[in-house]
């Protein structure tokens, strides 16, 4: 048999790191709150926490079975090698049908903020451009993604940052906080658990890089575990900086629930911030 071509591996931690914070920190962080809000009220916080564990676990079993088999694949690899042909065919699809999916959604969320109130035809056709874009850079090659994967992070924790100083700097009410230890609904903190683990999920990405990292049987594992462990960190800080700025019940409304507390907060001037950089982590 012929030996399939190996990729070249041209990436360090710091790559494996920028890429993954770039695949987690996304839409999720700037869409995910109100829903979550909407489920558990202030509880929301202990949903986080709850995700962040299971988000860890998972993260973990990957980073172990990517260093057991440092190739290009993920999940298709794993399934293949541990259970059987059959059982690698089924993640594999699963993965390619739930990451077109999901690219699809980000496409129409870059589209949404970046040009909204446009008519349907003018966001979608704004989300295929966008499409037709990162796919153009990533068929250059992956130094291109992860210098992309770069600038967009930086431009998203800017975006991030402006909501936490905003917030913290302007009108915020401390007694917003107190509902998190007194929730009512387990059913609804699990719900913002799994709302919340959305915004995680992009710890994967990682994983699949086996053949493209230097090193990957230490460098995976330590990526994934720094991605994370930055992701749990800001997510934590934002969720509690929203629900300071507007409380449960107005983040539960919002359709941009980091620009409404950035609004409530006094700050309105750095909404389009906030929406310029929702719009580039979408990306």
């Amino acid at each position: 048999m012929t030996k399939q071509p190996e990729l070249a591996r041209r990436l360090d931690t710091t790559d494996a790191v920028v890429i993954g914070l770039g695949s987690m920190i996304g839409a999720g962080v700037f869409a995910a709150f109100g829903p979550a809000a909407r489920a558990a009220g202030a509880g929301l916080l202990i949903g986080l926490g709850l995700a962040a564990v299971i988000a860890y676990c998972n993260a973990m079993s990957s980073a172990q079975l990517a260093a057991v088999y440092p190739t290009s694949g993920g999940t298709y690899i794993y399934g293949r090698e541990r259970l059987g042909p059959w059982w690698g065919f089924i993640a594999g699809w699963g993965f390619v049908i739930g990451k077109t999916a999901s690219c699809a959604a980000m496409a129409l969320t870059v589209a949404a903020y970046a040009v909204p109130g446009a008519p349907v035809w003018m966001q979608r056709a704004v989300a295929v451009a966008a499409v037709a874009v990162l796919t153009t850079l990533n068929y250059r090659g992956v130094t291109k993604t992860a210098l992309l994967a770069r600038i967009l992070l930086v431009c998203t924790m800017i975006a991030l940052a402006a909501v936490v100083v905003g917030i913290v700097a302007g009108k915020h009410d401390p007694s917003q906080l107190s509902g998190a230890w007194r929730t009512g609904s387990v059913y609804g903190v699990l719900q913002s658990a799994g709302l919340m683990f959305f915004a995680f999920a992009g710890y994967a990405r990682i994983a699949t890089m086996g053949e493209e990292v230097r090193d990957p049987a230490r460098t995976i594992p330590r990526a994934i575990t720094i991605a994370l462990a930055i992701a749990v960190v800001l997510y934590a800080v934002v969720g509690v900086t929203a629900l300071l700025a507007v409380g449960p019940d107005r983040l539960a409304r919002a359709a941009a629930p980091l620009a409404e507390a950035v609004r409530a907060a006094g700050h309105p001037a750095l909404v389009p911030v906030i929406s310029a950089g929702a719009a580039l982590a979408s990306m």
